[in-house]
């Protein structure tokens, strides 16, 4: 049997409720993060196409803390999104709170170019 802790699907269940309502277009390509104790990943994904057209992980990021990692993965993630013509995106906290490092990651993509 799986052990999963009540934190993690906690977490599913609010990520699941959220998919339910945002789905990434031609147009506007869904932004969805996911963050661990040690890094936080980013992708941008046409859901019509099922296809991801960047994604960043922000371990391979330089910046001595968490937070600032985040933001140098953001801007690194808004630069290869700009390279595929895309500006406008939808945002996917993937059922994690917006603060701190989510946080830190939006205004930052945001200051970047990535409108949403």
């Amino acid at each position: 049997m799986k052990s999963t802790s009540i934190k993690t699907l906690r977490r599913e269940a609010r990520h699941a409720r959220v998919r339910a309502r945002v789905s990434g277009t031609a147009e506007r390509p869904r932004l969805s993060i996911y963050k661990s104790n040690t890094r936080l990943t980013a992708q941008i994904i046409n859901d019509d196409k099922g296809i991801t057209l960047a994604s960043v992980d922000s371990s391979k990021e330089k910046g001595k803390t968490p937070r600032e990692r985040a933001e140098s993965a953001a801007a690194a993630l808004a630069k290869a999104a700009k390279g595929k013509d895309v500006s406008k995106v939808v945002f996917d906290r993937g059922g994690f709170q917006y603060i701190g490092t989510v946080k830190a990651f939006a205004d930052a993509a945001r200051a970047a170019g990535l409108e949403f």
